[in-house]
């Protein structure tokens, strides 16, 4: 079931759709600038970089009104383990909303042509946004080593299984890359289901609803360490279950 509606969810006007989506551009413009800046003088920590995207993140909610709540218990992610949070995917505001709402250093395992985009791009390599070319075998490798330290000093990865946005919020079948990458690093896979977010912004739409209650779950993490690549089936299988379990009858298939 989706959260209930907020008598105060309405329809943004085009004016209004406009001003969110400028809004939008100029500040992760914004934000890339300061971290290139702080990277050039060699000034940008970790603990900076997850201060701008908390920044970032809460500032592109406030633009719309999300009512934000978090359910469920949230692990120790600085326990020493490495962490992936799997979530769904329904909506452009799946990011901000697991930016804003995940504690500590938390980045997402972004497609490699998104470091192509001008200032986007550089901007999330500095910041450690990690990217896997399984089409290189020589950079997969490269990639995979580095995605794995990255993960041992601390970052969380977000990735979504589905690979792509819902368009009509159901769970959509799985990829298997970011499950391959949760066997190769051994880490704790977070299944989190993000509800409501549907409502603010539908997947291949310009249509933004304002004031929409969205309700982040998280559910019970799963430790792949010890598991093999033959079990791959059976761990899509297990965090497939929770998150139809989390999302509820309304929105899982």
């Amino acid at each position: 079931m989706q959260p209930r509606s907020n008598p105060l969810t309405e329809s943004a006007t085009l004016l209004r759709r406009v001003a969110v989506i400028l809004g939008s551009f100029g500040l992760t413009a914004l934000y890339s600038l300061l971290i290139l800046g702080r990277a050039a003088v060699r000034r940008l920590d970790r603990k900076t970089v997850d201060a701008y995207i908390h920044g970032w993140s809460t500032t592109v909610l406030r633009m719309v009104r999300a009512n934000l709540t978090v359910r469920g218990e949230i692990p120790e992610f600085g326990d020493g383990r490495r962490y992936m949070i799997m979530s769904t995917h329904a909506s452009q505001y799946d990011i901000p909303i697991t930016l804003a709402s995940m504690p500590g250093s938390v980045r997402m395992l972004a497609k490699k042509e998104m470091f192509g985009v001008p200032l986007l791009g550089p901007a999330m390599k500095a910041a450690e946004f990690p990217s896997i070319d399984r089409h290189n075998r020589h950079r997969a490798v490269q990639d995979l080593a580095r995605a794995r330290a990255m993960m041992e000093s601390g970052i969380v990865l977000w990735a979504a299984p589905e690979g792509t946005r819902s368009p009509d919020a159901s769970l959509q079948p799985f990829k298997k890359g970011c499950f391959h990458l949760a066997l190769d690093t051994e880490a704790v896979i977070v299944p989190m289901a993000i509800r409501g977010v549907h409502g603010v912004l539908q997947a291949r739409s310009w249509k933004i609803n304002l004031g929409q209650p969205v309700e982040v779950v998280v559910g019970t993490p799963i430790d792949t360490s010890g598991m093999s690549k033959e079990q791959l089936p059976e761990l899509m299988a297990q965090v497939r279950t929770q998150l139809e379990e989390l999302l509820g009858d309304g929105e899982a298939r």
